[in-house]
């Protein structure tokens, strides 16, 4: 009965920080904003992987790739791809994220980030071509920067 009532709060966090990470991701920002903002889907998920006990880690974080792709008019796909990548990453080095600093957590954030940006352009500049602002390489700076303040705000949504 424990288990199954813990395992149940597992899944209401994971859909309030969703939730979260949808308001905070359809907020109209200036374009420069946008493009140097942290990637929200990608530190909610990996609070998700560190902190909760999901068991098809993989398949979520396609699920929650093409609902953002959705939200966003992206080309179907370009997230998931991107997620389940540093999803991967994650998932290899969850030990040493789990019982790090903050300043290493940053630095697997890092990262995370940077092979998430870089399957997203990969998948951007194929079909688009190289048009994209440089200021999108700031995200991996601007991501690990924010997350010991995800990470405080989402250990508040626990409770």
């Amino acid at each position: 009965m424990k288990n199954n009532l813990k395992t149940n709060n597992n899944y209401i966090l994971i859909a309030k920080i969703i939730f979260f990470t949808v308001i905070i991701s359809i907020i109209p920002l200036p374009k420069i904003l946008l493009d140097i903002s942290p990637i929200w889907v990608l530190l909610s998920m990996i609070y998700c992987f560190i902190n909760t006990k999901i068991r098809f880690r993989l398949f979520f974080a396609l699920f929650v790739g093409i609902l953002f792709d959705i939200l966003q008019a992206d080309i179907l796909g370009q997230t998931s791809l991107a997620l389940i990548l540093s999803t991967i990453f994650i998932i290899n080095i969850k030990k040493q994220f789990e019982f790090s600093n903050t300043s290493t957590q940053q630095v697997y954030v890092f990262v995370a980030t940077t092979i998430y940006l870089f399957c997203f352009l990969l998948v951007y500049i194929l079909t688009n071509g190289f048009g994209f602002s440089y200021y999108l390489l700031i995200t991996p700076i601007s991501s690990a920067l924010f997350w010991p303040v995800i990470r405080w705000l989402f250990s508040k949504l626990k409770h």
